[in-house]
């Protein structure tokens, strides 16, 4: 056997995407940096041995999907995949090449793959963690990784358990935190393991015989009563799932055959036996059946704050924000496949007005640093399903986009506690402001902080523009540039135009509003009336029924007919109450005789929203625009956001969006009194924020995002090129510059990617 010393700044254990970005981030920010991954790919359950796709918060949230170095890979990955994301089992080795790629391109990054964390060698006191042995499995080779900084993202706590730090395992009792989703009594009761098959169409009938020992199943209620719909022949079940009785840990080995049985029944029932699947499935043969189970929940390592379903639920502000999450609380059957019924909201059919449904609908919230450092090691964090937090509030934490930002999160705060000398501990009241603005710098998003950058040159500059997009509103017929996206089908939606439950439609505004009129459709043979409303509201969000006390309030006459377009002179201006900047909602009430049209076109950052219980909304469809005209035409897009701190649609659009009939190219200008030295200027585009990763066809590339874009300084008298960009489908971008000195630059759009306004949602500038 060899053995091997290696010494680093900062060590992450553990190669799916929470320790992926992880280390990336770590590295970047310049610290010696190694990963350790016990298999040959990296992405954990993403990865192709595996094949669970990243869900993540704008599965239920409009412009909510995560950013940062997992929007890198992700945008990277849709443009070079032929294959169709459909669900669990897809997953092929184009993603497993991105992820790779970018860790072969990061400097100060080392990584060791099919190496496994075995031991933990901490200090005299036990307070310190001096090293981790691995050992890389196909070499036999012994590795002794020295780390100043440690962070443990195994998924079952693998270096926090090995370094005695305390942890939970199963769910606890209403009785102890009083959270929703808690049972009444407290058990070791888990969310299971799962392995997924792909099938392939041979465009001709083959047989399939499925072995001796695999299940046989005979009884459709298994299926089509208990929440486990066959519903699609190329495979991809996230319900092949089983935990309890069985440990997801120490009977991994057992529930991976468990699991292999249960495939090969499932596809025989479907092959065989369904009469809803076998016409459908006659031409398609067995391609692929996973031998790693993806892990759901194991070990919950205790933190410096320990997450609850109220802090989910309620939205707590954490002074220590790192990350934000928004998926639903998806806490599954514990047993699986050996339970009498799947996961509760898939066994309701995905009814958005179960009683269920609306106490799980949460988000977006923030999660905050000290969840992920460890309370008993003082250098040790974690990110990913093993952080500190409830089983109840895992069911939202657990999900890999999710996780991918609190792993980011752990990288920079790693690198910033080493860069100042700090202990890991002291970072979240000594340092947080830094951790935070630099989450930002590098592109992700925190619901309740801003960029305050004192370094950025831009937050002084005033911004103009060669021209701003007004906003007049959107029918039925408007066209829009949207190819390439689709809704997922397996999204729980609710997209029926008729008015059976209330709804509304969010408008950025200025400072004064005449008229509002929708466009709705009577079919009734007679006339009709619905109540409605205009309020302001505190962000694109903002779920409550009543976020504030009606601006103002009518009874709207609705002739019969289709596409009737009904005016209402609603008179409002700033005096008056207008959320000038802001947002503000024109809600209709429920009357089925009606029904309000879905535009044919997305306006950018105006979502719609719909009722599900008494005082709560949630996000309409996929994220559509439903039709409404808005007088005078509202200046939603002006040249200023790309300084107001926020890179994507919230408490106002945040957007610069060029006049659409006005041919490219187009420019964005900042200007100071002063000449200025910038040598950094770093751009955040418009593009695949509205929907989640799901929606976006093969060789996806966002259509608003510029394509062809340059910098022109101000030297001399003269406008003078000092960067330019080409073929681009990135949403962030950071150039760097020959050193200018200079009152005004501009960023000039010269091409998207398709859409015919140029559209920018942050500048930034630095000296160096």
């Amino acid at each position: 056997m060899k053995n091997t010393e290696l010494s680093f700044d900062v060590v992450v254990c553990g190669g799916g995407l929470a320790g992926f970005c992880a280390a990336v981030a770590a590295a970047r920010l310049g610290q010696k940096t190694c990963i350790i991954q016990n298999r040959p790919v990296f992405g954990g359950n993403s990865s192709s041995e595996i094949g669970v796709t990243p869900h993540g918060t704008a599965a239920f949230h409009g412009y909510a999907r995560e950013t940062g170095i997992i929007s890198e890979l992700l945008i990277e990955e849709r443009s070079k995949n032929h294959a169709e994301i459909y669900e669990n089992g897809w997953t092929n080795s184009v993603w497993d090449l991105t992820m790779y790629d970018m860790a072969m391109e990061t400097e100060n990054l080392t990584c060791f793959m099919n190496t496994d964390v075995e031991d933990v060698i901490k200090d005299q006191e036990g307070k310190r963690i001096i090293a981790v042995v691995a050992r890389v499995i196909n070499a036999e080779t012994v590795l002794t990784v020295n780390g100043r900084q440690f962070i443990d993202c195994t998924g079952d706590g693998i270096v926090a358990d090995r370094a005695g730090c305390s942890w939970r395992m199963g769910s606890e009792s209403k009785s102890e935190f009083n959270e929703p989703h808690a049972p009444d009594h407290a058990s070791g009761d888990t969310m299971g393991n799962s392995i997924h098959f792909r099938t392939k169409n041979m465009g001709y009938p083959v047989p399939f015989s499925a072995p001796d020992w695999a299940i046989k199943h005979e009884n459709p209620a298994f299926f089509y009563e208990q929440g486990r719909l066959p519903k699609d022949e190329r495979g991809g079940f996230w319900w092949l799932e089983i935990g309890v009785p069985y440990n997801t840990i120490y009977d991994n080995e057992t529930i991976r055959h468990e699991l292999t049985r249960h495939a090969l029944g499932v596809w025989d029932w479907m092959k065989n036996k369904d009469p809803r699947m076998m016409e459908r499935c006659k031409n398609y043969a067995l391609d692929w059946i996973g031998q790693v189970p993806g892990k759901r929940e194991s070990r919950r390592i205790i933190g410096e704050y320990f997450i609850t379903e109220h802090d989910i639920l309620d939205k707590t502000v954490f002074e220590d924000e790192i990350a934000f999450g928004g998926w639903f609380v998806d806490l599954h059957t514990p047993g699986g496949l050996l339970a009498g019924s799947s996961e509760p909201t898939n066994h309701h059919n995905y009814d958005t007005f179960n009683d269920y449904a609306v106490k799980s609908y949460c988000g977006p919230y923030g999660v905050p640093l000290r969840a992920c450092i460890a309370k008993d090691v003082d250098n040790l964090m974690m990110a990913g399903r093993n952080i500190s937090t409830t089983h109840a509030a895992l069911g939202t934490l657990r999900v890999m986009g999710t996780t991918a930002l609190m792993g980011q999160a752990c990288g920079v705060a790693a690198a910033m506690a080493l860069s100042k000398n700090i202990s890991i501990k002291q970072v979240p009241a000594e340092a947080i402001t830094e951790v935070k603005q630099q989450l930002l710098r590098d592109g992700c998003f925190l619901p309740n902080n801003k960029n305050e950058d004192k370094n950025d040159i831009a937050l002084a500059a005033s911004v103009t523009a060669s021209s701003e997009a007004l906003v007049f509103g959107a029918g039925p017929e408007s066209p829009g540039f949207h190819e390439g996206m689709k809704s997922w089908k397996d999204q729980p939606q609710y997209n029926a135009e008729s008015m059976t439950v209330r709804k509304g439609q969010l408008i950025a505004v200025g400072d004064r509003v005449d008229s509002i009129s929708v466009c709705l459709t009577n079919k009734s043979g007679k006339e009709q009336t619905v109540e409605a409303f205009v309020c302001n509201v505190e962000h694109i969000w903002d779920y409550r029924r009543e976020p504030s006390a009606p601006l103002a309030s009518s009874v709207l006459t609705v002739p019969e007919g289709e596409n009737v377009w009904v005016k209402w002179d609603v008179n409002l201006t700033v005096e008056k109450g207008l959320n000038s900047g802001g947002y503000i909602r024109i809600d209709l009430n429920a009357n089925p005789q009606i029904g309000w049209r879905i535009a044919g076109c997305v306006i950018p950052g105006h979502l719609s929203v719909y009722q599900i219980g008494t005082q709560k909304m949630r996000r309409f469809s996929d994220g559509v625009t439903l039709s409404f005209q808005v007088s005078p035409p509202q200046p939603s897009f002006g040249a200023k956001n790309v300084t107001s701190g926020v890179t994507r649609p919230h408490r106002s659009t945040n957007l610069w969006k060029s006049d659409p009939n006005l041919p490219l190219e187009q420019w964005v200008q900042l200007s100071w009194p002063e000449e200025q030295t910038i040598g950094v200027v770093e751009i955040t585009l418009a593009g695949n924020l509205l929907r989640e990763y799901h929606a976006y066809s093969p060789f996806y590339r966002d259509l608003q995002c510029a394509r062809d874009l340059r910098i022109d300084a101000l030297e001399g008298g003269r406008w003078k090129t000092v960067a330019s960009v080409k073929d681009n489908y990135q949403r962030l971008l950071k150039l760097k510059v020959t050193p200018v000195k200079t009152s005004k630059i501009r960023i000039v759009v010269e091409k998207t990617n398709g859409d015919p306004s140029a559209m920018i949602y942050e500048v930034r500038c630095y000296a160096r």
